[in-house]
């Protein structure tokens, strides 16, 4: 509980199983991992994963060619380099990403069933950069990052 894993390195991995805990790499091609709830799961280097399981967490990527991907409900997921994707699995999550990133949004009912998934491309145009999205009632929605 209440712990950080951070790595500056290259080829490394930051985890962490804690709750309200943080995971943290700067390094290409590194992994920060995070299980707890309420959590954080960051990563600024290219070609690397930022991944979160934990409800009410966040799994931000700022490297080119990444990925941020959250499975925990009521989480969020963004990415900020180029021809990165988002991808949130969990009940009332969003995602955000820069132009040309992908997004993955999962919908799922009152008992947590998967009801539809979509993918979509940050055109800038009909999918906007650096704005949250999540999946309701099959359609594709602007949200607040924290509604």
């Amino acid at each position: 509980h209440s712990s950080a894993a951070t790595n500056t390195g290259d080829f490394s991995a930051a985890t962490n199983t804690g709750n309200y805990s943080a995971a943290t790499n700067t390094g290409n091609y590194s992994a920060a991992t995070n299980t707890g709830n309420s959590s954080a799961a960051t990563n600024t280097g290219n070609y690397s994963t930022a991944t979160n399981t934990g409800n009410y967490s966040a799994a931000t990527n700022t490297g080119h060619s990444s990925a941020a991907t959250n499975t925990g409900n009521y989480s969020t997921a963004k990415v900020e380099g180029k021809e990165s994707i988002a991808i949130v699995t969990g009940k009332d999550s969003k995602a955000c990403g820069a132009l040309g990133c992908w997004l993955v949004l999962t919908e799922r009912d009152e008992r947590n069933v998967i009801i539809e998934v979509k993918a979509v491309r940050v055109d800038g145009e009909t999918i906007k950069e650096n704005t949250w999205y999540k999946l309701k009632d099959g359609q594709i929605i602007e949200t607040e990052e924290w509604k």
